[in-house]
């Protein structure tokens, strides 16, 4: 069984001494994106082999596994294509060099396997509109959507994008990314920052305004119109397909700046209203995501966007909603010569998670990009995993899905101490085989209220009908529990205690 020697794959961490106002806490999203458009991460230069890139891809879980996060958010439709074989529009020339030629095998399906062996979360991020990095029509597959349907793209900026104005291409871009959401057993369907991709009309879609716009004041408010209609169907479509998956987007970090509307925050940087026609704030409020992941990609202090101000803004504008609120993290920034002092500090992004602390509406993070995650060029990612990832943490429930089924008490059948710790086995009960298995350790006997946080959280290691697994920190006299967890992040009752002698 994939389950039964998790001894290396999850390993336990000593008992650190945490503040005494700091609980861990038992669920937090810990994310990096994986990013695929012009070869960012993965695949890392186009034209690999089908093995160098399944190599590449576990070994980017490695990364994940290392930093102690639970989540991967990976680009399978970087410009209008696929990472899995979609009737809707070409391979990615990301995969092969050239667009529409099959890589050899299924990355999407492979990714996602991989993903869930290691006790990992997937969720498939798509850009939605843009078509191709350069501006050529001519230069696209001839079978890609955008040469049969000339009318569908438009020109911007040396890109190409399709027009968010038409309603065929939103149903198009919608039934392209469901196809992968409907096929594939992905966890999440993310959306990455990028809408409109200018608030001018160098973006010419007036023909489209002249023959849809009726009834709007202006162009920009019938473009975030638009923008809300992919939105709100987007959440109406995977709630209808599969509800047990999350949704949200990553959207630029300014709503607006408080200079425009009294609404907005004590900012003075591109606003994403504005500028993208995107009207972040009022998704979260009129509640049409699980989440949203503001990229703040600012230090703390930073003149025209202070990072310490956009975590209070955004805390405030999530309370009372049903949409999480994970932070983007700019781990590329870190250790960057070419960006200021304040990044070269190793302290400055645990900083940024010592603060979001305070702010009880913040439930995790999400570090962009996978490769400055690995790489952590000052320390500045080892300083933060050190400072707050020191306990596993299971990922957060959806509050739409908090009330399902949870899943079955499982038992545990020993713990054993053996050469190298003590060796633990869980069983499951239930029908459905749990994602993952969260393992307790205390000095004593527990209550069920001390399952509540992470304090005494051992290790999450990936579920299975049986799991061993071993703690090289047990000792004689510990007491443990399991817990099982769902693909939704529910948990079940503690098992039977099992104390070792």
């Amino acid at each position: 069984m994939k389950g039964l020697a998790l001894a290396a794959a999850a390993s336990a961490v000593p008992m650190p001494a945490f503040a005494q106002d700091y609980v861990p806490p038992l669920r937090q999203m810990r994310g990096m994106w994986i990013a695929s458009v012009v070869n960012i991460n993965w695949p890392s230069k186009p034209g690999l082999t089908a093995d160098e890139q399944k190599a590449e891809f576990v070994a980017w879980l490695d990364v994940a596994v290392q930093r102690k996060l639970n989540s991967v958010f990976v680009q399978i439709r970087p410009t209008a294509d696929a990472f899995w074989p979609s009737p809707f529009e070409p391979w990615s020339q990301y995969l092969t060099g050239t667009q529409g030629q099959d890589p050899g095998y299924d990355p999407l399906g492979f990714a996602v396997e991989e993903t869930h062996k290691r006790g990992l979360a997937f969720h498939a991020w798509f850009n939605p509109y843009r078509v191709s990095m350069q501006p050529d029509p001519a230069k696209l597959h001839p079978d890609h959507p955008g040469r049969k349907h000339p009318d569908w793209i438009l020109p911007f900026g040396g890109k190409l994008y399709y027009n968010p104005g038409l309603p065929e291409v939103r149903k198009f871009c919608q039934d392209a990314m469901m196809d992968a959401v409907t096929r594939y057993d992905i966890d999440g369907l993310h959306f990455d920052d990028y809408f409109y991709p200018t608030n001018t009309t160098a973006f010419d879609d007036s023909a489209t305004f002249a023959k849809y716009g009726a009834g709007f004041p202006d162009l920009a408010t019938w473009r975030r119109n638009n923008v809300d209609l992919m939105v709100q169907e987007m959440q109406q479509r995977v709630l209808a397909a599969k509800p047990e998956i999350a949704w949200g987007i990553s959207p630029s970090g300014i709503w607006r700046n408080k200079a425009s509307d009294p609404l907005g925050s004590d900012t003075s940087g591109g606003q994403s209203y504005d500028s993208l026609h995107a009207d972040t704030r009022g998704w979260v409020k009129k509640g049409w995501l699980d989440y949203i992941a503001p990229q703040l990609y600012w230090y703390m202090g930073q003149p025209p966007a202070d990072y310490s101000k956009l975590v209070p803004w955004w805390s405030d504008v999530a309370s009372g909603t049903n949409t999480l609120l994970w932070i983007g993290q700019a781990a590329y920034k870190a250790g960057d010569p070419a960006q200021a002092a304040q990044w070269q500090a190793p302290g400055e992004l645990s900083a940024h998670l010592t603060l979001n602390r305070n702010h009880p509406e913040i439930s995790g993070d999400i570090w962009y990009n996978a490769n400055d995650v690995k790489v952590d060029r000052i320390g500045s990612i080892t300083t933060a995993v050190n400072d707050h990832y020191q306990r596993p943490a299971l990922a957060p429930v959806l509050p739409r899905l908090a009330g399902g089924e949870p899943p079955r008490r499982p038992v545990l059948a020993y713990a054993l101490r053996k050469p190298g710790g003590v060796e633990v086995r869980a069983v499951a009960t239930g029908r459905d085989e749990p994602f993952q298995f969260a393992i307790f350790r205390f000095g004593g006997h527990a209550s069920s209220r001390d399952f509540a946080d992470a304090r005494h959280l051992v290790a999450v290691v990936p579920g299975d009908r049986q799991v061993r697994w071993t703690d090289p920190d047990g000792k004689r006299g510990d007491n443990y529990y399991v817990v099982a967890v769902d693909r939704a992040n529910r948990t079940s009752k503690p098992s039977n205690g099992f104390r070792v002698i």
